[in-house]
């Protein structure tokens, strides 16, 4: 993004991951017919979360997410990297 995505927030990245929180129903939406679509979320992030899951992986920084029980909607959250 190359900015916070709110004003003083730290998080000025994104990641595109599965709606973990929100559960395996919310991701995946289907209609009759067969057609369904996927739901992924952009979740804000900073520098140093960025840099960790480039080094350690995706899995990793949202299990640090799920250990620090972070709200993914404080723009002022601190980072778990």
């Amino acid at each position: 993004m190359g900015r916070p995505w709110l004003d003083d927030s730290a998080c000025d990245h994104y990641v595109v991951s599965q709606p973990y929180p929100l559960g395996p129903e919310f991701e995946i939406c289907e209609w009759n017919g067969g057609s369904h679509a996927r739901i992924l979320w952009l979740l804000p992030i900073t520098e140093a979360e960025k840099v960790f899951r480039r080094e350690n992986g995706l899995e990793a920084l949202e299990a640090r997410f799920e250990e620090q029980e972070i709200d993914p909607a404080d723009p002022k959250r601190a980072s778990v990297a």
